[in-house]
């Protein structure tokens, strides 16, 4: 009788754990079906990290604010051509890391060159081969337009898709070659208009020479009171001298 007992027990709770185990199975499916539309969650989770892989990450867009500030202090400035520049020289930037040739960055700034050959030399000197694949540039938008001491930098972030991964000796020891990565790029833009001014740690007064009215927008090149013309202290061009990744690690 006891024996007879002891296996009516046994056998209920082998029901019980085969129970337990159906109705987890059945629930993972529902989940998987809920949320990738296939009852393998292996299979979702595949399907899922191939869509991440094709869809491109939004960008910071600030264009239709800033573009117009940007032209009132500047009348020269293109946005259309900044905007392809940009897009260029991060191109530039990311096919010379992969071929570990500075060439590659075309028309880059002394201090984009040596962010870039700083890169290089690091990997190098971990025996590191950094690879960028076929690298697509969906967007690029102005996101941020700072004025500070004598400096303007205009910062554009761009969503980037690309096969990124390193190697070592031949073996990739980082990322994916053949999965697609998603992410974001900034690069800064700095204008230098007053070169004493920037370095100093308190700003001073610009005046227009004509009248001496204060000239109130940093980059202004005409008086608002007298309309004479203003010519910036030190005055440079828009130089492309910073760039980064924001998603993942930093390329800087």
């Amino acid at each position: 009788m006891k024996v007879s007992v002891g296996l009516i027990a046994a056998a209920a709770v082998f029901v019980l754990v085969i129970a337990v185990i159906f109705y987890l199975v059945y629930k993972i499916r529902r989940i998987s079906m809920d949320f990738f539309g296939t009852k393998s969650l292996t299979e979702g989770w595949k399907r899922q990290a191939q869509e991440l892989a094709a869809t491109p990450k939004s960008v910071a867009g600030m264009t239709r604010l800033l573009a117009p500030q940007i032209q009132r202090d500047f009348p020269e400035f293109n946005w259309r051509e900044f905007q392809n520049k940009a897009e260029n020289r991060m191109k530039g930037f990311l096919t010379a890391l992969d071929r570990e040739d500075i060439s590659y960055l075309k028309e880059g700034s002394e201090e984009l060159q040596r962010q870039l050959e700083l890169q290089i030399s690091r990997n190098q000197a971990q025996k590191i081969r950094e690879h960028y694949k076929d690298i697509q540039i969906y967007n690029t938008e102005i996101t941020k337009y700072e004025k500070d001491r004598g400096t303007c930098v205009i910062t554009l972030q761009s969503a980037v898709g690309h096969l990124h991964y390193k190697t070592r000796e031949g073996e990739v020891i980082e990322g994916d070659d053949k999965l697609l990565e998603q992410t974001r790029y900034n690069m800064e833009i700095l204008y230098v208009q007053d070169e004493e001014l920037a370095n100093s740690d308190h700003g001073v007064g610009i005046t227009c020479p004509h009248c001496g009215a204060p000239v109130t927008g940093l980059g202004v090149k005409q008086c608002e009171y007298c309309g004479g013309v203003v010519t910036p202290v030190n005055r440079q061009v828009w130089s492309f001298h910073k760039f980064y990744e924001v998603d993942y690690h930093s390329v800087s």
